[in-house]
């Protein structure tokens, strides 16, 4: 502050030298004061000094000079003294304190006693300071008629000590001090947490023998919180010896300094919770446990420190503007009315939760898909976080990464990926049922699908083979993805209507009230209501492009496998045709129905022709070894509405082509005008070799059945002469006879 040393030049000698003596007082006592500790002697003179410098306009320079000392001797007494506290400390930033125990114990210590001694110092300068401002306010009220700005010079004076002892110790820290800080309230916190989580344990234990705990929520955690409350109240000398620490530090001037540090280390606390919950855990939800344990360990901890600190309590609730935090329901446990403060402690630390266990969660996203259903409750909380983050596009982004570097690659199959593909849009409907980041996330794989040769051919197996779909959600064991998906349809149709039905016109204003416009990510081209009903067979079909295509393919495999029935068998085949009849309609399975119907009636002529109890014989002279029509099962297909069947040539024995010529014949009096065509090559025979030891059936091609049986004209065949028997190119005889020469 500026001194303006004109007004001496109107002064007397006289009167100079008194402000000269009075100022040499002025200094000593000062010195007397700040020099030598307790001596409290130089009092009387200190304020007649006082009065005699301010009555000559030199009060501003007697505080600066005052302050200026105190700042010296603050330094020279106490700052350094309190920083060589922690130079052998300097090194913590790079250790590992797991192993050095020891050291943190020294560290704390070391902490605590040098607080308590400069702020001892502190405390005496205040005092000495005080006797400053008495002396300053004894003099203007000897003389001054308004008394309401005594207090203003102890306040002026006051605040400029603490922003001094403030910039002292700020432009003095050491760049390891806050690490210091950081680890002091990391260890003491650990320590109640661990003391808190006993007690809590305990109480949960006695609680649940009680019946005392209920979830009315899963927001809201009603528990009694004698428990925790208890711990605390137990171990109040470790809250009290950290609020303390606190206390000396925000003295000091190191306020945001310290909020920082206890802040740092809830927060590492909190994650390494968090971690130790959810790590490689998918199958057991752990959102809840999370905010069951912020309120009691950290929010406990929180609420014992701020009503030490003198905290705990709102100070603008006499302005009237009352914040948005104050209707927010309590739930915390043994509290009753939490501050502001502890609120926003809470939802500070629950949205660091969310967003941690949104990370790991992401991060494991592959692996927790490849588990779905049974990782369902990993997935109920990625959605709870979501919802407070809103961070959907970082899971988009992550979860694309993933696809691409494990999954679309030459080394995984289709059947793999399509199965990843119907289980990733099973997990993110729960995520998001509008299907906005589903759209995005399948674009990767549809794309990677199509340039694949057997895609269509592996959705068509997936959809009706059910032993190749995972058992899950509404469907049972050895269910067909397709039959899983007519059950889901059927619920959603279901509770479509009856969503419907009950919407009046209340509801329906609420609804409307609720709504919210659609992500950026969304694809204009699609409706909010097409968007929101999420088809996983439109989605398999969209790979294709077209549900022609995969109904051609079903035909396919559909021919295939009613070709290979021995015994008409067709339930499951007549299923699944119904059940694609709904997603597809009746007129593009027309074909697929007639050759379901073809079977049927195969049964239906197989029978009346063997009821005529026939026998026919070869001929004459081997009239023992005639065959039966009996023996004979035939499938009868209308050949205009099957896949066109590769014709090949075979010459089957003569008793083999006798009763199958009577066979056509039976065929032919039932159904005149229409013949039978025999497709030699198609088909299974049973056969029955004996052996020298033994007699082992088998079931064989016709071809192979063919080869066999000319063995029984001759036991002694060449390769040339067997293939013309048959009716075969030699080499394809050497394949085919590969077989029965591997079961020798």
């Amino acid at each position: 502050m500026p001194v303006d040393l004109s007004i001496l030049d109107s002064l007397s000698e006289q009167a100079i030298g008194e402000i000269l003596q009075s100022w040499s007082a002025f200094v000593y006592c000062t010195e007397i004061l700040l020099g030598g500790r307790g001596d409290l002697s130089a009092v009387s003179e200190l304020a007649s000094s006082v009065a005699i410098l301010c009555r000559n306009g030199l009060r501003s320079l007697l505080e600066d000079h005052f302050l200026q000392y105190l700042e010296e001797a603050f330094m020279a007494s106490a700052v350094l003294k309190f920083w060589r506290h922690f130079d052998p400390y300097s090194d913590v930033p790079g250790l590992d304190l797991k192993n050095h125990q020891a050291l943190v114990n020294q560290l704390q210590e070391a902490l605590s006693s040098s607080l308590e001694e400069i702020c001892s110092e502190k405390n005496y300068q205040e005092k000495c300071l005080s006797l400053l401002i008495h002396a300053l306010e004894s003099y203007e009220e000897s003389f001054a008629t308004d008394k309401m700005y005594y207090g203003h010079h102890e306040s002026n004076l006051l605040s400029r000590y603490q922003l001094m002892v403030s910039s002292v110790l700020l432009t003095t820290l050491p760049f390891h001090f806050p690490e210091v800080l950081r680890l002091y309230f990391k260890h003491k916190l650990e320590e109640l947490n661990t003391i808190i989580n006993i007690s809590y344990e305990d109480g949960m234990g006695s609680l649940k023998n009680d019946g005392n705990v209920k979830y009315d929520a899963p927001d809201e955690m009603n528990i009694d919180g004698n428990h925790s409350e208890s711990a605390v109240s137990k171990n109040y000398s470790l809250v009290k010896s950290i609020g303390k620490v606190v206390l000396d530090l925000r003295n000091l001037g190191f306020t945001a300094l310290t909020e920082d540090a206890y802040a740092s280390s809830i927060i590492q606390l909190l994650k390494a919770k968090v971690q130790n919950l959810a790590v490689d855990d998918y199958r057991t939800p752990v959102l809840q446990s999370i905010k069951e344990w912020i309120q009691v360990v950290p929010l406990q901890f929180l609420h014992a420190l701020l009503c030490y600190l003198g905290d705990s309590y709102d100070n603008d609730v006499s302005s009237g503007l009352i914040s948005p935090l104050a209707s927010r329901p309590p739930s915390y446990p043994g509290i009753d009315a939490p501050s502001e403060g502890l609120v926003r402690w809470q939802l500070r630390l629950e949205y660091f939760a969310y967003e941690k266990l949104q990370d790991l969660r992401i991060g494991k996203l592959f692996e927790i898909i490849v588990d779905y259903p049974d990782s369902s409750p990993a997935i109920e909380d990625l959605k709870q976080c979501l919802e407070h983050t809103g961070q959907h596009s970082k899971l988009v982004d992550s979860f694309i990464s993933s696809l691409r570097y494990r999954l679309l690659t030459a080394g995984a199959s289709t059947n793999d990926i399509l199965h990843q593909y119907v289980s990733t849009i099973k997990a993110l409907r729960t995520i998001d049922p509008t299907g906005v980041f589903l759209e995005a996330v399948g674009e990767p794989i549809r794309d990677y699908l199509r340039g694949r040769k057997d895609t269509i051919k592996c959705i068509v197996t997936m959809l009706t083979d059910g032993s190749g779909v995972n058992p899950s959600g509404t469907g049972n064991t050895g269910d067909s993805l397709l039959e899983e998906l007519n059950k889901e349809a059927e619920n959603q149709e279901t509770a479509d209507t009856d969503e419907d039905i009950n919407v009046d016109d209340k509801q329906a204003w609420i609804n409307a009230e609720c709504w919210e416009p659609d992500p950026l990510e969304a694809d204009p081209l699609r409706g909010c209501r097409q968007r929101g009903k999420i088809d996983i067979l439109e989605m398999l079909v969209s790979i294709i492009g077209s549900k022609d295509q995969l109904v051609n393919e079903y035909r396919i495999m559909l021919a295939e496998k009613l070709l290979n029935k021995s015994d008409y068998d067709i339930d499951s085949e007549i299923r699944t045709l119904e059940l694609l009849k709904i997603h597809f309609g009746e007129s593009n399975m027309q074909k697929c129905e007639v050759m379901v119907n073809d079977l049927i009636s195969s049964k239906r002529m197989n029978a009346n022709i063997k009821a005529s109890k026939s026998q026919l014989a070869v001929n004459g002279s081997e009239q023992e070894k005639a065959l039966s029509l009996d023996l004979v099962d035939a499938t009868i297909i209308s050949s205009n509405f099957w896949p066109s069947i590769q014709e090949e040539s075979l010459h089957l024995p003569l008793p083999v082509e006798q009763i199958l010529s009577d066979y056509a014949e039976k065929f032919h009096e039932i159904k005149a005008p229409r013949k039978l065509l025999w497709k030699k090559y198609l088909g299974t025979v049973k056969l029955e070799l004996q052996f020298d030891d033994r007699n082992v059936e088998f079931s064989v091609t016709p071809l192979h059945a063919a080869i066999i049986m000319q063995f029984q004209e001759k036991t002694s065949w060449v390769s040339e002469s067997l293939a013309a028997a048959v009716g075969l190119p030699v080499d394809v005889l050497n394949r085919r006879m590969s077989f029965w020469i591997g079961c020798d």
